[in-house]
């Protein structure tokens, strides 16, 4: 413990999964953090739970100019600098074929998912620039790299944009010593999938349990992703153990990217030999 021993950081998005748990592991790891997210009594749980001297929580639409600027006004008023931004809020886009897509449904995701990461950084980018130090991590996913990884193609195009973007940025700020990188999680168990089939954030969170088992087979690794998965990559990002990495994405996704599975792809191989009469010998 203590990676991040006097980092000042925010967390958006960080009422619930992944931001709440990289919340509590980068207090754990010695950083005060700025909590933001839009349903208030989640975050002053975790203010409460935390400590309000490691964790403030600033209630805040990432997607809105104006409470961004509020979130890191709050963040410079009570610590005076910012070490680490994690781009993380985020949510589900309208699923179904192009045919289908609502403009307005859209339009909405893409605020979320983007422009809520572009927000961040402009805002971040200035302090970070004088400070001549600084760690952006943006949430990205591997359906930015595959078509066919999420529910939604809407949601992978805009993670795609997420991904690029990063590499765009870090290639300005790089040069004034800030650092800016992306994580993509594979199948992480959270309410996303629940809110992505519509049922209402309130309730889709309880269903992050009941993924786990059909996610355990989706990758080389047996089991599902887990928000500690994503939370310890973030610190590790946040860290100084990570200061000659920029405009990287850092894939998190126990292998699920990485090709066709190991044992059904022998199976199919064995089968084939069947059918010609092979000998396996």
């Amino acid at each position: 413990m203590g990676r991040l021993d006097g980092k000042i950081t925010i967390v958006t998005g960080a009422t619930s999964g992944i931001g709440r748990r990289t919340v509590e592991l980068f207090v754990a790891e010695g950083a005060r953090v700025v909590a933001t997210g839009r349903r208030a009594e989640l975050g002053r749980s975790l203010e409460t739970a935390l400590g309000k001297d490691r964790c403030l929580f600033v209630q805040a639409d990432a997607t809105q100019e104006a409470d961004v600027q509020k979130m890191l006004d709050a963040c410079l008023s009570k610590w005076g600098r910012l070490d680490c931004l994690f781009n993380n809020a985020g949510g589900p886009a309208p699923v179904g074929g192009i045919e289908t897509v609502p403009v307005e449904g859209f339009d909405a995701a893409m605020a979320t998912l983007v422009r809520s990461v572009m927000l961040g950084m402009k805002h971040a980018a200035p302090i970070m620039m004088k400070q001549g130090s600084g760690s952006i991590i943006n949430n990205g996913s591997v359906a930015a790299r595959r078509a066919g990884y999420s529910t939604s193609m809407i949601y992978s195009a805009a993670k795609a944009a997420v991904v690029h973007l990063t590499v765009c940025v870090s290639m300005q700020l790089g040069e004034k010593g800030v650092r800016v990188n992306s994580i993509s999680p594979g199948g992480i168990a959270t309410g996303i999938f629940a809110k992505a089939l519509g049922l209402p954030a309130d309730k889709a969170d309880g269903y992050a349990e009941a993924v786990k088992a059909s996610m355990a087979k989706n990758q080389p690794i047996p089991r599902a992703g887990l928000t500690d998965d994503i939370a310890h990559a973030a610190v590790f990002l946040a860290s100084d153990d990570s200061t000659f990495i920029n405009g990287h994405d850092l894939v998190v996704d126990g292998g699920l990217v990485g090709g066709r599975l190991w044992t059904p792809h022998q199976e199919g191989v064995k089968a084939m030999r069947q059918a010609f009469g092979v000998d396996e010998g």
